[in-house]
């Protein structure tokens, strides 16, 4: 695969194999993607598909078996945990089925905790957490602890904390998954405005149709390879 400066992230050659007990788990089997920068793109496929997987080696989270991996420019695969993890603070924003907020933490607080461990100073840090959750949609509820906010408001809060802190590309697992219809197509259409206003790169494993309709590129994934990649 040849990189282009536009390649947001290249996938290329990549297997991973997992153990469980006696038993080896083929997850990828020899996949090779390039996906640039500015995309809105769903990875999609069954339970089992490698999808989740996929999106963990792109963020970082996990490592190939084999293959290789790059991000912005820059070869991911082989890095040391600590280069890795300041390569997940200052490159990626995460947005997880789960939400993965902070309990005890305000919205406000939430989306300030990235920008705090980047060492952006604290008044800067409260303008752009303020700013950002004005433009998700909670302009009053800065203030509120997740116990406070709905599903679909704490999971505004986490894509509020993936993207306040300018990340290169957003990573979306399942997002939709916990929210009904109605504010999962809300969640998908303040993403997609981000995407278009911002231009920041959106990659999403899902098996949500709702998702896939928003998305502009589908790459469906079946027994760890890649069965089709379809851009609208």
């Amino acid at each position: 695969m040849e990189h282009t400066p536009n390649h947001m992230v290249e996938i290329i050659d990549v297997s991973k194999t997992y153990t469980q007990g006696k038993l080896e788990v083929h997850a990828l089997a020899g996949i090779s993607l390039a996906l640039d920068r500015g995309e809105f793109t769903a990875l999609a496929g069954p339970s089992g598909s490698g999808k989740t997987t996929l999106l963990n080696l792109i963020g970082g989270l996990d490592s190939p078996s084999c293959g290789r991996i790059v991000l912005d420019g820059k070869e991911v695969t082989g890095l040391s945990q600590s280069r890795l993890a300041d390569m997940r603070l200052n490159k990626i924003g995460f947005v997880f089925q789960a939400y993965n907020i902070i309990p005890v933490l305000s919205a406000r607080e939430n989306v300030e905790y990235v920008m705090l461990m980047q060492g952006v100073p604290a008044k800067e840090r409260t303008d752009r957490a303020r700013a950002i959750l004005d433009e998700v949609g909670l302009a009053n509820m800065h203030d509120r602890r997740p116990a406070e906010l709905s599903g679909g408001q704490q999971q505004r809060v986490a894509v509020a904390r993936a993207i306040v802190s300018r990340p290169a590309i957003v990573l979306a697992d399942e997002p939709t998954a916990n929210l009904d219809s109605a504010t999962g197509q809300g969640l998908l259409e303040m993403m997609a405005k981000m995407n278009e206003k911002r231009g920041v790169t959106f990659i999403f494993s899902t098996h949500d149709k709702m998702v896939m309709e928003y998305a502009r590129r589908i790459v469906r994934l079946k027994d760890g390879l890649v069965s089709d990649d379809t851009t609208k």
